[in-house]
């Protein structure tokens, strides 16, 4: 039986961050900012992609027995992405810029590894 502990679930959201932040880069977003916190929420990765400013929340998994990936992005945390991009957007001057919200949904194998990754492009709208 696989042990699990806060440790490893760390280093899985890690993994599935760096696969995240590869493929987003294969398709052409320029990553600007990781990790962006505030008091109140984390955006995993904030890039360009075209013209857009896209905030990109990576969820990571290493069974389904919960549920997908992407399927964790409820409407609370859409409502603590769409703030802090909103804060985000103000403190650069960047208030009229396009902007999405894009998730990344990463299966990770019994070894650690990618099985399985997929970008939902324009996954939700901003929530207030």
């Amino acid at each position: 039986m696989r042990k699990t502990n806060r440790h490893s679930g760390l280093s899985a959201g890690r993994s599935g961050e760096e696969a995240a932040a590869r493929l987003l880069q294969k398709r052409g977003y320029r990553i600007l900012v990781r990790n962006f916190r505030k008091a109140f929420a984390e955006v995993d990765i904030i890039a360009r992609h075209k013209e857009v400013l896209v905030f990109i929340e990576v969820k990571t998994r290493s069974s389904l027995r919960y549920g997908a990936p992407v399927e964790a992005v409820h409407a609370e945390k859409q409502r603590r992405l769409s703030k802090i991009a909103l804060d985000y957007m103000m403190q650069e001057g960047l208030h009229d810029q396009c902007a999405r919200f894009d998730v990344v949904s990463v299966l990770l194998d019994r070894q650690g590894e990618v099985e399985h990754i997929e970008v939902f492009e324009n996954a939700f709208d901003f929530v207030s």
